[in-house]
């Protein structure tokens, strides 16, 4: 079975996630205080919500990993993305589709994500 989480941007993959790999200590610290902050309110869309359930506290963590991506801070992405693989343990992708200003975020449980093969379009001569 493939433990691999994988975080897909229009198509192409961003990020990936192996949970077979410990996550170090500091990390998994850092997981627990998101989640102690996000205890005292979130802000999904234009609504605050104050003890956010898990669904809640997933769709908060997607929306500021779409923001990493554009923003490139990486950092926060690899953060979000690992909160996400973590506490969703079921997850197999993060489906992001950017349609102009618009973005959609889908969690994709039922589909196992399939590593990217670059293909050479070099002519034969």
């Amino acid at each position: 079975m493939q433990n691999i989480m994988a975080v897909m941007l229009n198509g192409i993959a961003q990020l990936e996630y192996d949970r077979d790999r410990l996550l170090p200590d500091h990390q998994a610290a850092y997981l627990d205080k998101m989640d102690e902050k996000m205890r005292t309110g979130i802000l999904i869309g234009e609504e605050t919500v104050t003890d956010p359930d898990l669904t809640q506290r997933a769709q908060f963590a997607a929306g500021n990993l779409v923001h990493a991506l554009k923003s490139g801070d990486e950092s926060m992405a690899a953060a979000m993305c690992s909160y996400l693989a973590i506490r969703l343990p079921e997850l197999k992708q993060v489906k992001i589709e950017e349609h102009g200003e618009q973005v959609s975020i889908e969690f994709i449980y039922d589909q196992d994500y399939r590593k990217q093969v670059a293909v050479d379009f070099t002519p034969m001569h």
